[in-house]
C-alpha cells in the first residue's frame, strides 16, 4: 500500500488538478476504487504547498460528478430499454419498474445524497437515478453535495497526515464509520419527518 500511495502521489503531482478529476471520474464510474487513494496523496500534496487545497476539492467533487453522469446516461439510456423489454424474465413487470420509478422520484433527492456517502453505494446510486430520470438539475445538486462532503473528509484527511499509511488507512475507516452512522440519523431524520408530515395532513382532512 506504501508503494501504491507514493505512485499516486508522485502520478497526481505530475497530472495535476486535470489527473485527480479524471481519476475521481474513473473512481465514480465503470471502474470503482477507493476514493481514499486518490484525495488523500492529493491532500498531501497541498500539505507540502504543491497543490491548492480548494482546488483539490474542487476538482475531486467535480470529477465524482461527472462519474456520476456517466452512470446515469448509461442507465438512462441503456438499461432503461433493456429493463423494460427482459425484466419480465427476472419478475420485474412494467408495473413494478413504474412504482420503483415513482419512489425515486419522490425520495431520489435523499437517496442520492445519502448515497454518495456510503462505501459501495456511491458508484451505483447513479444508476436507479437514471433509470428514473431523475431531474438534472436536483441530480447534481444532491450528487454534488454528498460528494464534496466526502472528497472534502478525504483532503484534509491526507492534508493532517501526510503519507503515514498507517494512519491515512486509520482515519479512513474512521471517516467511512462516520459517514454510515450520518447517513443512518439523517434518514431517520427524514423518515420521521415525511411520517409526521402525512399524519399532520391527515388529520387537516
Amino acid at each position: 500500500m506504501q508503494e501504491v500511495i507514493t505512485w499516486l502521489v508522485t502520478t497526481i503531482g505530475v497530472l495535476g488538478y486535470p489527473g485527480i478529476f479524471i481519476l475521481m471520474t474513473i473512481e465514480s464510474s465503470a471502474f470503482p476504487f477507493p476514493s481514499e487513494i486518490i484525495m488523500t496523496p492529493a491532500g498531501y500534496l497541498a500539505y507540502k504547498g504543491e497543490m491548492n487545497m480548494a482546488l483539490v476539492i474542487l476538482c475531486g467533487t467535480a470529477g465524482s460528478l461527472a462519474g456520476a453522469y456517466i452512470n446515469y446516461f448509461a442507465a438512462r439510456y441503456l438499461g432503461r430499454p433493456l429493463l423494460l423489454k427482459y425484466g419480465k424474465y427476472v419478475f420485474l413487470t412494467e408495473h413494478k419498474f413504474s412504482k420503483a420509478e415513482a419512489f425515486f422520484r419522490k425520495h431520489g433527492e435523499i437517496s442520492t445524497f445519502l448515497g454518495r456517502l456510503l462505501p459501495g453505494v456511491r458508484q451505483i446510486i447513479s444508476l436507479p437515478a437514471g433509470l428514473a430520470g431523475m431531474n438534472h438539475a436536483k441530480f447534481a445538486l444532491y450528487t454534488a453535495a454528498g460528494a464534496g462532503i466526502w472528497v472534502t473528509v478525504l483532503a484534509w484527511i491526507g492534508y493532517l497526515v501526510g503519507s503515514n499509511e498507517a494512519l491515512v488507512m486509520q482515519y479512513a475507516r474512521q471517516a467511512v464509520i462516520g459517514a454510515v452512522v450520518l447517513s443512518v440519523i439523517i434518514a431517520a431524520v427524514y423518515v420521521w419527518y415525511h411520517k409526521r408530515s402525512r399524519s399532520s395532513d391527515s388529520r387537516i382532512t
